[in-house]
């Protein structure tokens, strides 16, 4: 948060005195995993997508790494709606497992404010504040990110 000098302290959303500064957010490549139906106007939509990066030596097996819900223009939520619809594979409950193969995967850019270690995720890492920050229709799923490439974000440990 950056704030003039002489700027007082108000009440409310004044305007003018403080400026919230961000940096830009990481980006990473990762196939998109499980699909789930939205709430409220997006509850007939597939619009809530699990994503993960490859794992391993020779990138054989996805784990995942991230959910994001929100990032896409209603346009890009039909097509995804589409591709998962299209391309399910298994269904578990309301989460539906998509076609996830090194060609026939479908990749998301996305964004995110930074990474922490957890032992709750598979992968080991938590994103914060994940989003789809577009649909990588011109990349094959096997060209996505490895987790090794998100670990190396990570802060080494002190």
């Amino acid at each position: 948060m950056l704030k003039r000098w002489d700027s007082p302290y108000l009440a409310g959303r004044v305007r003018g005195h403080w400026f919230k500064w961000k940096r830009d957010p990481f980006l990473v490549d990762a196939v998109l995993m499980y699909a789930q139906r939205g709430h409220g106007k997006r509850s007939s939509f597939y619009s809530d997508f699990t994503f993960g990066v490859w794992q391993g030596p020779g990138a054989q097996t996805l784990t995942p790494v991230g959910k994001a819900y929100f990032g896409f223009t209603d346009d890009e939520l039909k097509q995804l709606d589409k591709f998962v619809r299209d391309n399910t594979t298994d269904r578990f409950g309301p989460v539906r497992a998509v076609e996830m193969g090194g060609r026939s995967g479908l990749v998301l850019e996305v964004a995110f404010e930074g990474l922490q270690r957890s032992p709750r995720h598979k992968s080991g890492l938590a994103m914060r504040f994940p989003r789809i920050n577009r649909i990588r229709w011109d990349k094959p799923a096997k060209d996505a990110d490895r987790l090794a490439d998100l670990q190396r974000l990570l802060a080494p440990e002190t």
